[in-house]
């Protein structure tokens, strides 16, 4: 039965302790820089000249262009901290060594997933059009299409979270989670009784967690009371009381994977409310897929990948990665994307699928903080005649990022698309759906973070059974939903326009 109380925030000591350092840190950078221009007029005119020379930068950059702007506008408007934090921050600016660790990483599993040509040829053969998402999609994930796979939709997350018990319960060899948010309570208590269980029974379990997404949803040793219990686990990019560039990017996938033979993935976290055991911001909506079969071979290899970067222990992938084909039921290409690479298959495979549509493309997204180049795509999709659907929150769970999805609403309306609000509460599903044959399910928001900062995972399906229960999901949200309707939405308050358009300014940001 639903607790509709919600459950107390654990004190993030240690997250309070490293923003004070931060802030004191900047507080201290920047009243130097005020004090040195106060008193040394060239200094001022430095940090001026400065602020102009990287505007031109910028602009010169091959930048997103809405990104440009929103950069240049920070500068110009408040140079001291503008040009200091785009020198840290901006432009997407990792350090190299990191790339290489991550690069080093992922090469100790290259050889473990070739492609099978076969079956790359089979759809070409049987769909020239979608064959060519998964071959550009294949090529800047680097990762394979399968076809010896069942795929399994489930939604909400109510749904997920048993099946999730029964298939952690049957794992003979190896457990790998990974979760941008592992939060105690409920829904934790009775999945770490049952890793527990495993590892006594000679299973190997090893968790990743991102420690900015869980840090206030832990209480204090919960990292040695889980490796007394006998599981690894290691936290993500652990937050330190310093500026450091690399804070801003977060593991934000969503995986499990049991015996190298079942993976999951989809929106939902380890927290009571995917499960609607406590309530926030209303109904919680999410989802997830399971991929039994050979793809969850790919999924192994993303949580192996990213075990190595982070604790430098390099595991025996022939360990993890086996053979188990299932009863064909179309095609998966697992795909992950992050900041450390060139390349981004994440929002790149979402333009692909809505330039490519013939009839329809329907779309789920916590957020929809989109680029011109996006919100030009579905325009163009929608002027085409394209049935374009999406479905956003009607309850936000950010203040501040709410509005900035709703900015695009007028544009996008005026070009055909159909946008609904999830009436019951918060829609975390991130979801794509076309012409009765490609969905994708992952973690990836339609949002600067997902597409640029942060660590993401997902997975392309082509004519599985899987893509018309999505299909049939989908339907049954737009039943529950609000349509946004043109000419109402034209005569929203003046106040809400003002707060939409200076909010979207840096959407970048968000």
């Amino acid at each position: 039965m639903k607790n509709n109380k919600k459950r107390g925030v654990i004190f993030p000591t240690r997250l309070i302790v490293s923003s004070v350092m931060i802030l004191i840190q900047f507080f201290l950078f920047f009243y130097m820089l005020y004090s040195l221009s106060s008193k040394v007029i060239g200094f001022y005119f430095f940090i001026q000249f400065l602020s102009i020379i990287l505007s031109i930068t910028i602009i010169n950059s091959r930048s997103n262009p809405t990104y440009k702007i929103s950069w240049i506008i920070f500068i110009l408007l408040v140079p001291f901290i503008g040009v200091t934090a785009y020198l840290l921050w901006g432009d997407g600016r990792i350090f190299p060594h990191l790339r290489k660790r991550m690069e080093k990483s992922e090469a100790h599993y290259k050889n473990l997933f070739p492609q099978d040509e076969k079956i790359k040829n089979r759809l070409l053969y049987e769909d020239l059009l979608h064959a060519r998402q998964a071959l550009f999609l294949s090529n800047e994930s680097e990762y394979p299409l399968y076809s010896s796979t069942k795929t399994e939709y489930l939604s909400p997350g109510e749904t997920v979270f048993p099946r999730l018990l029964a298939e952690l319960s049957a794992a003979q060899k190896y457990i790998f989670i990974e979760f941008f948010i592992l939060a105690e309570g409920e829904m934790w208590e009775s999945i770490r009784k049952i890793l527990k269980e495993k590892v006594k029974s000679g299973v190997d379990v090893r968790i990743i967690f991102d420690d900015f997404g869980s840090i206030s949803r832990q209480s204090k040793g919960f990292i040695k009371e889980l490796q007394t219990d006998g599981i690894k686990v290691c936290a993500f990019n652990k937050i330190r009381p310093s500026v450091d560039i690399f804070m801003n990017n977060r593991d934000h996938r969503k995986i499990v994977v049991v015996d190298g033979r079942v993976a999951f993935t989809g929106g939902i976290n380890i927290g009571d409310e995917y499960i609607n055991k406590i309530e926030r911001f209303g109904y919680w909506m999410d989802c997830a897929a399971v991929f039994i079969g050979d793809a969850a071979r790919s999924f192994s290899i993303m949580f192996m990948s990213m075990w190595t970067f982070i604790t430098g222990e390099v595991l025996d992938g022939k360990k993890y990665i086996f053979d188990h084909k299932e009863k064909h039921d179309g095609f998966v290409l697992p795909y992950c994307d992050g900041p450390l690479n060139k390349r981004n298959p994440a929002e790149e495979i979402y333009m692909k699928i809505i330039s490519t549509a013939q009839k329809y493309v329907y779309i789920a997204t916590p957020y929809l903080i989109i680029d011109n180049t996006m919100l030009h795509n579905l325009s163009l999709a929608a002027r085409s005649g394209i049935d374009v659907r999406i479905i956003t929150p009607k309850k936000w769970d950010k203040w501040y990022v709410h509005p900035v999805t709703q900015q695009n609403y007028e544009t996008l309306l005026e070009s055909g698309v159909k946008i609904y609000e999830y009436t019951p509460g918060f829609i975390h599903s991130k979801l794509f759906l076309s012409d009765d044959c490609v969905a994708t399910v992952g973690s990836i928001n339609m949002d600067y973070r997902s597409f640029f900062a942060h660590f993401e995972c997902g997975a392309w399906i082509c004519k599985s059974e899987a893509v018309f229960e999505i299909k049939e999901h989908l339907l049954s949200l737009f039943e529950q939903s609000e349509e946004i309707v043109l000419a109402k939405w034209k005569k929203r308050p003046l106040l809400l326009k003002i707060k939409q358009r200076v909010l979207s300014v840096f959407s970048p940001f968000m």
